[in-house]
């Protein structure tokens, strides 16, 4: 099954990483441009052993000083509880007022299993079937809630309606988790979750899971054929594949402001060990993403400014209105939730279905 993604909205979303920057102004900044842009969502990554701050810590702390913006740090799935990682998630969604994702990671490196006081690191198929079964429970623990499970009500002292909540009772190849979970049912019902499709053994895990897949290619035909091949895997698994997005992973280098693209790029991005490279000016970014979309590569872009702060304010003010010009990018927020931003329904909660269902 295949569809066109030219025809329907594009999606933009972008990096905000700041290597070396501990103080929450400086991500603050950036995730106010991309809001002033009308992006889908920012991302922040994350890694057991990288330097820095939390990414999770920083984006709740970024929620209540913006409004619209999706916020998607990465949580890593191995040698992390699972009850733990949908409890935060959770908590970011009802503190971003339904502006929460995440994108789940995992940690193959010896180097990081021994922070945690393990041995050996277990093969990246392994790691990426347990993160597909983080990411199973973790929507079964936010379905454990009924929407209006929590009560509150002074009148008879009750806070919850018991029957409500519901164990989940999940058992995987390395964890089981009965539930319910601590926190009510985020706003979304389930916050995003993002999965970059080209990691090693990440694909089948992306199109069984994913909300948001990333992929990464050098030139609109490679792309358009991972899209298909995802969206195709994804009905396999029993998915409706028009609730996947797949967005095109790009880092790109504004340096040029308002030039051409430099040599060799003219024709679009170089391929590098780090992923494609788009070194040139906004304009040229703008050509490339309307190419592509209207080729149906990719539903949209995940952009990675090689340097955040130039990069950024470049893609904003300059690449953003040229697509709002071609009617190819919103000029304003239809909605309050990451959900809306995607074109993503709120999921129906599980038990309450079941409940529900006389048979």
């Amino acid at each position: 099954m295949t569809s066109q993604p030219g025809r329907g909205m594009l999606h933009l979303a972008a990096a905000v990483d700041l290597p070396g920057a501990y103080d929450a102004g400086s991500y603050l900044q950036l995730a106010r441009l991309a809001e002033h842009g009308a992006l889908d969502f920012v991302t922040l990554h994350d890694a057991f052993a990288a330097a820095g701050p939390e990414s999770l810590a920083v984006l709740a702390r970024l929620a209540p000083r913006t409004s619209r913006v999706g916020l998607v740090p990465t949580l890593t799935t191995t040698h992390t509880e699972p009850f733990r990682v949908q409890a935060a998630v959770a908590t970011l969604d009802w503190v971003s007022r339904g502006r929460a994702g995440w994108r789940a990671d995992v940690s193959a490196g010896d180097d990081e299993a021994r922070l945690f006081g393990r041995r050996d690191a277990a093969a990246l198929a392994d790691l990426w079937h347990e993160a597909g079964e983080v990411v199973d429970v973790a929507r079964r623990l936010w379905d454990s809630w009924e929407d209006d499970a929590a009560i509150r009500s002074a009148a008879t002292g009750r806070s919850v309606d018991r029957a409500k909540l519901h164990h989940v009772d999940f058992e995987g190849r390395t964890f089981a988790v009965r539930g319910p979970s601590t926190v009510p049912r985020p706003p979304q019902g389930h916050p995003v979750v993002v999965i970059d499709a080209t990691r090693p053994y990440a694909y089948e895990a992306a199109a069984r899971h994913a909300d948001v897949a990333l992929v990464a290619g050098p030139d609109p035909a490679r792309l358009a054929a991972t899209r298909d091949g995802l969206r195709r895997r994804a009905a396999e698994h029993g998915r409706d594949p028009d609730a996947l997005r797949v967005l095109a992973a790009l880092r790109i280098d504004l340096g040029g402001g308002e030039c051409a693209a430099r040599p060799g790029h003219g024709g679009g991005p170089l391929p590098t060990q780090d992923g494609p490279l788009y070194r040139g000016g906004p304009v040229g970014l703008a050509e490339i993403i309307t190419e592509w979309h209207r080729a149906g590569a990719a539903d949209g872009f995940h952009l990675t400014p090689l340097d955040p702060r130039r990069d950024l304010e470049r893609l904003v003010n300059a690449t953003v209105p040229l697509l709002q010009h071609r009617a190819l990018f919103r000029t304003f927020y239809p909605g309050s939730t990451l959900r809306e931003h995607l074109g993503l329904a709120r999921p129906a909660n599980r038990f309450a279905a079941l409940a529900g269902d006389p048979s």
